[in-house]
């Protein structure tokens, strides 16, 4: 049963409500080893559904799966000399097994690269070969010092997508498509908008030509990176020799991309639409999009309205509408109600004797507030309107709430003033100087998110940087993040 206390307040202090929100509706465990957490089934069903969702995405777009060993020799990550540099901090390695030194110590996964392109140069000679597209589901471990469950941990769940090309342009097409995917996915089924554009060189994947991001903004104005998108030009093909013959008859690298997402996204989920009840989960990744509570007082109104219920719970499951039927005994309806709002159920049904009679539900609504009265002919395709206006609706208020607190065309002083204060995206001209961009993390701690894509830049091109007041060579979006 869920705690009665009440959470702390977003207002009070965010860290605190994110982590009593992700223990009440009883997501996710700290676990006996260290930075790592326990998934809870509540939690892990909502990365389900975004890995289904996925899945199905990467699949239309001529994706294949695969699998790759969690285990790399240490001397593949060497190859690349900026990913190993950028990785080697947060690697962990394996010196012995079965009793024994290894030959050479293995590490643990942080990101395939590496050992995926090793297996393409043995799988690709030819352009015909060409385009490789493939994604893997996995587990990966970055030695964190400092985590926070689901948003920073040392193990964590993601998908990396490995293909390669017969050319740049190919690769880059490739790299802009799952942002597009990435960004779709973000929006349709989290209801979470998303800015996307470039990284800086600064910022971009160890080892990549270019980096792209989504950048959503949490309720707290912090932004995070919810996913990225490498063109990792011929880099990790040059290191692994990973080669072809093209249709001219000349021998070439391949052109190579990356991309992924984490179970980070369920920590972004959170954060954009949650309130001080609880969990607020969009409909389309529900675990439960419908709970019914059966309300009686005696044994025969119990087996009337538990018969209905079951007879609406079996309409909605014949309908693919996720939905649980709460026939616990020996629990109040309100201890109940208290529960599943805590648990982010969107819509709840509360059907007592009364209600059977009339031959109507109460529905709740877990946002949007009131309840309503409704027949029980004609339930399913009613609650899947009211799904799909909710999800219209969270995904409207989380583009609301970032918009106002967005602000274009800064001057230095207000965005020091924004940082130091309630933080949120800046727009503003950037000179494009690595010694400029850095000056401006040690003094704000903010970072440039993305270089924004041409739809979502100001309506004036900026012509000063906001910083030193240089020649502006681009618009850069910063904020402080996660």
């Amino acid at each position: 049963m869920a705690d009665s206390k009440a959470l702390t307040t977003r207002e009070q202090d965010f860290s605190a409500w994110y982590n009593e929100v992700i223990a009440r509706a009883e997501l996710a465990d700290y676990s006996p080893v260290r930075g790592c957490m326990v998934i809870r089934p509540n939690g892990y069903a909502i990365w389900e559904h975004m890995q289904r969702a996925l899945d199905r995405m990467f699949k239309d777009t001529g994706h294949q799966n695969a699998y790759f060993p969690l285990f790399i020799p240490q001397s593949f990550l060497s190859r690349e000399a900026e990913h190993v540099e950028g990785f080697a901090p947060e690697t962990a390695v394996v010196t012995h097994g079965g009793g024994k030194e290894l030959e050479e110590p293995l590490v643990v996964r942080p990101t395939s690269e590496t050992i995926i392109y090793a297996m393409y140069a043995k799988w690709i000679q030819s352009y015909r070969d060409l385009p490789l597209l493939i994604n893997q589901w996995a587990n990966v471990v970055r030695w964190e010092m400092r985590t926070r469950l689901f948003l920073r941990t040392t193990e964590f769940l993601w998908q990396e997508g490995h293909t390669a090309h017969a050319t740049e342009a190919d690769a880059e097409e490739e790299t802009l498509r799952m942002l597009g995917v990435y960004r779709t996915f973000m929006e349709e089924w989290m209801a979470m908008p998303v800015l996307t554009g470039r990284k800086t060189d600064s910022e971009r994947f160890a080892g990549a030509l270019r980096t792209y991001s989504c950048e959503a903004l949490m309720q707290d104005n912090r932004a995070l990176q919810a996913g990225t998108s490498h063109n990792l030009g011929q880099n990790f093909a040059r290191a692994f020799e990973v080669t072809f013959q093209t249709e001219e008859g000349s021998l070439d690298f391949v052109w190579n991309t990356s991309w992924g997402v984490s179970t980070r996204l369920v920590g972004a989920l959170i954060m954009t639409h949650s309130d001080d009840k609880g969990l607020v989960c969009p409909p389309r990744l529900a675990q439960w999009q419908v709970v019914i509570v059966p309300i009686y007082r005696t044994d025969s109104e119990r087996a009337t309205v538990l018969e209905a219920a079951e007879r609406i719970r079996r309409e909605l499951v014949a309908a693919d509408i996720r939905v649980h039927l709460d026939a616990r005994d020996g629990m109040k309806p309100g201890a109940k109600y208290y529960e599943w709002e805590a648990r982010g159920v969107p819509l709840r049904l509360e059907v007592g004797p009364r209600d059977v009679a009339a031959g109507t539900v109460m529905l709740a609504r877990r946002t949007g507030g009131g309840k309503d009265s409704l027949p029980m002919t004609g339930l399913a395709p009613r609650l899947a309107a009211e799904m799909d206006a909710m999800q219209r609706s969270l995904l409207d208020a989380a583009l609301a709430r970032r918009e106002a607190a967005s602000v274009r065309g800064a001057s230095k002083e207000q965005f020091i003033e924004i940082m130091e204060g309630a933080g949120g995206f800046v727009y503003g001209g950037f000179c494009g100087s690595a010694a400029c961009e850095a000056e401006i993390k040690e003094r704000t701690k903010a970072t440039i998110r993305v270089l924004p894509d041409a739809e979502f830049r100001s309506p004036v091109a900026p012509t000063h940087c906001l910083w030193c007041n240089g020649p502006s060579v681009s618009e850069a979006v910063w904020a402080k993040a996660y």
